[in-house]
């Protein structure tokens, strides 16, 4: 039995891309059915391959990046490498780049450039703060767009900030990336014109600050950094049990918290204490709530915690490291967990795209190793066997 298209399939996508928020948008078009062709240094390809080794000698970040990719090395500083890839993007429905500030255009690679040349392609450009405005020619990466946006001063402790310990700009710049080309390519389908993408990280994530930007400009202060407490929800948090694991759970409305008071507490009548009686009572009187919370927790061992909160009602769980994530039953039950290859032969775990298409499969192809497609690529163009030797020879490829 044949398995039925994937959405994307017939999609070519050319991407001269890097780091992490490029990818992250390619790899998901991968996912759909894309073809991904990846253009790569010659000789080291994307510095993302070295930001480690742990994954049998290649990079955690370019292995969750860069799967059912093919990747193309070319020099575009020469002439003939900038041929093969207009060759490539005159065949392309999609052409995606994350640059240094003003490359794409001494390359003749920019947007009006594109359009003028190849009307149906559809350029996604992805930047640090956006190709105009005053910070258009600033280089950015994760932690400076965090801390510009605000989000380091809400993370941490009272007494320290700190990152977010993913790249979340980056993160959040590529899922809009993803999204406005699947939305081109729609608007393209339906209407015959290809608009142009833009994302920077930097409008990415104050996207994602909207909550606290309210908070700030209404209220007339930021929230407060509580760690894993919340500003505006109590109690909400981390709590330390007998046997020294941690409990998570908070209290989304007044059903809720009689509960947590009668039937966790043993303390029915702090339901109408006036301290407590509603959302905002408890969050003004958040320290002696957690007194009263922290003391009933360090009574018992956490899953007794975990057991007693779930019988009422009450949304709860552990707090997990990494490696308790890894073993997490639900992914393991509902079978989440892909084996995808890797350059030299080995496999790696790795999770399937989120978005569950019933009735279609997941594409969960190898990684690439730098430039492993690019004889078959340029094969397809028309290069032959002489003319792919006297390109490596010079080192266009």
């Amino acid at each position: 039995m044949s398995l039925p298209p994937l959405p994307l399939s017939g999609i070519t996508v050319v991407s001269l891309e890097q780091a992490v928020a490029a990818p992250f948008a390619t790899r998901q078009l991968a996912d759909l059915g894309a073809r991904v062709i990846k253009v790569e240094r010659p000789g080291d390809g994307d510095f993302a391959r070295r930001y480690d080794t742990t994954v049998h000698g290649h990079s955690s970040y370019f292995v969750w990046l860069n799967r059912s990719k093919e990747s193309l090395t070319l020099d575009l500083k020469d002439p003939r490498g900038r041929e093969i890839l207009h060759e490539l993007l005159g065949g392309a429905d999609v052409f995606v780049q994350n640059l240094a500030p003003g490359a794409a255009d001494r390359l003749g690679l920019g947007v009006d450039c594109l359009q003028e040349r190849w009307p149906r392609l559809i350029p996604c450009t992805i930047s640090g703060y956006g190709t105009s405005g005053p910070w258009a020619d600033r280089k950015s990466y994760d932690l400076l767009v965090q801390c510009q946006t605000g989000l380091v001063s809400l993370t941490g402790t009272a007494d320290e900030t700190a990152r977010v310990g993913i790249s979340v700009a980056d993160i959040a710049a590529g899922m809009y990336a993803y999204s406005g080309v699947l939305t081109a390519l729609f608007t393209r389908a339906t209407t015959g014109t290809a608009h142009p993408v833009e994302v920077s990280l930097f409008e990415a994530l104050a996207e994602w600050m909207g909550q606290p930007a309210n908070y700030t400009r209404y209220g007339g202060t930021q929230p407060p950094r509580l760690g894993t407490q919340h500003a505006t929800i109590a109690p909400y948090g981390a709590y330390t049990a007998a046997d020294g694991r941690d409990v998570l759970f908070s209290i989304q409305n007044e059903r809720e918290w009689a509960a947590l008071c009668a039937d966790f507490l043993g303390r029915p009548e702090l339901a109408a204490d006036p301290r407590f009686a509603t959302g905002s009572d408890r969050v003004v009187h958040r320290d002696e709530l957690n007194a009263v919370v922290a003391e009933r927790v360090e009574r018992s061992a956490a899953e007794e915690i975990l057991k007693d909160l779930e019988a009422i009602g009450i949304a709860c769980a552990g707090v997990n490291d990494i490696a308790g994530f890894l073993g997490h039953p639900v992914l393991a039950a509902r079978g989440r967990w892909r084996q995808v290859g890797v350059p030299g032969g080995a496999t790696v775990q790795a999770l399937l795209p989120p978005a569950d298409l019933a009735g279609l499969p997941a594409r969960m192809d190898p990684v690439p190793g730098v430039g492993e497609h690019t004889e078959a690529i340029l094969a397809e163009l028309g290069r032959g066997p002489a003319d792919i030797e006297a390109l490596r020879a010079d080192a266009v490829i």
